[in-house]
């Protein structure tokens, strides 16, 4: 007699908490809209200093010339300045990797060209290599 009891009151206790379809209630801040939009905004193309037509800056393999390297921040930083002064036109590429500083120049698109430059700079700049590595693809005139 008591196990169908049982039986009976495990089935009622199940039908009871079976789950109803209901509504899902989404709460959140305000501003998470504004900055997925402002997202938006920044990521479209533009023009500015590093990309003046305001094209898509397309980054293939290509070559870049480092003019320096060491462990010191300041002097990696004053060496880019320097080479910014002479060469305003070229882009300058900071990277780190412990313990080192390396300053990298230019986004050339073959060997020829970098080694080009790297003969022009022989003269002011004592240790220079050539590296192959992802570039932004320079604009073609």
């Amino acid at each position: 007699m008591k196990i169908p009891l049982v039986i009976i009151s495990v089935l009622l206790s199940v039908t009871s908490f079976a789950q109803t379809k209901g509504e899902v209630i989404v709460v959140k801040d305000p501003l998470i809209d504004s900055l997925i939009a402002k997202r938006i905004e920044l990521n479209k193309a533009r023009p500015t200093a590093t990309n003046p037509t305001g094209s898509a800056i397309v980054s293939s393999m290509g070559y870049r010339v480092q003019i320096y390297y060491g462990s010191d921040r300041r002097e990696v930083f004053a060496q880019q300045a320097q080479f910014k002064s002479e060469y305003p036109k070229l882009n300058t590429y900071i990277t780190y990797k412990e313990p080192n500083y390396y300053l990298r120049v230019g986004d050339y698109r073959t060997k020829l060209e970098a080694q080009k430059f790297l003969n022009e700079l022989r003269p002011s700049y004592p240790t220079l290599f050539i590296f192959r590595e992802k570039i932004n693809a320079p604009i073609l005139e």
